[in-house]
């Protein structure tokens, strides 16, 4: 059991029949009245957020999150592939559980199967990926100096914003969190 008081930023607990992680949370003690916790919460089963209060004295039960080491194979129409390092045990995901964030992995690539009580619920990719770009207008000399951006194609298909100065070509590392471009490698 977790009590309201010791939440912090990650901590994923069962409320309601869900399973939620602790994304904000602020204690608050007013001058006058009872001290309370506002929070932020992300059902990580269904991927929406909401927002409640608690007594610092409400208590939780704790949820145990498993991160399972996995490779990705490939994608099949609708399902996607992963194996097991350790016995090569393959396991096909849907689409719905797969998310947005997965449009920056290539095959082969090693992610986090995200499971609670042996339910699989989510992926999470490595924070940093390098890929290929592989489709861009071309950048012209004196246009870096303005911070200014241009769509680009990655090697997955996924467009992102990069600086005026990367070409075809170029090996760049995404932040797969936020799929902002982070640098030219």
């Amino acid at each position: 059991m977790i009590s309201a008081g010791d939440f912090r930023n990650g901590v994923t607990f069962e409320m309601d029949g869900g399973i939620f992680q602790v994304i904000e949370f602020l204690h608050v003690k007013p001058g006058k009245g009872a001290a309370f916790v506002r929070t932020k919460l992300k059902n990580i089963v269904t991927g929406a957020t909401i927002e409640k209060t608690f007594n610092p004295t409400d208590k939780m039960p704790k949820a145990h999150i498993e991160r399972k080491d996995m490779q990705y194979l490939y994608n099949d129409g609708s399902l996607y592939y992963f194996m097991d390092i350790e016995n090569y045990e393959q396991i096909p995901l849907g689409n719905d559980i797969i998310g947005d964030s997965f449009k920056f992995i290539k095959e082969n690539e090693i992610v986090k199967l995200l499971s609670h009580k042996g339910n699989v619920f989510g992926v999470e990719p490595p924070n940093f990926v390098e890929l290929e770009v592989i489709e861009t207008e071309p950048g012209f000399k004196g246009d870096t100096a303005t911070g200014a951006t241009k769509p680009a194609t990655v090697e997955t298909g996924a467009i992102i914003k990069v600086p005026l100065f990367v070409d075809k070509g170029d090996v760049i590392r995404i932040d797969t969190r936020t799929g902002e471009y982070m640098e030219r490698v």
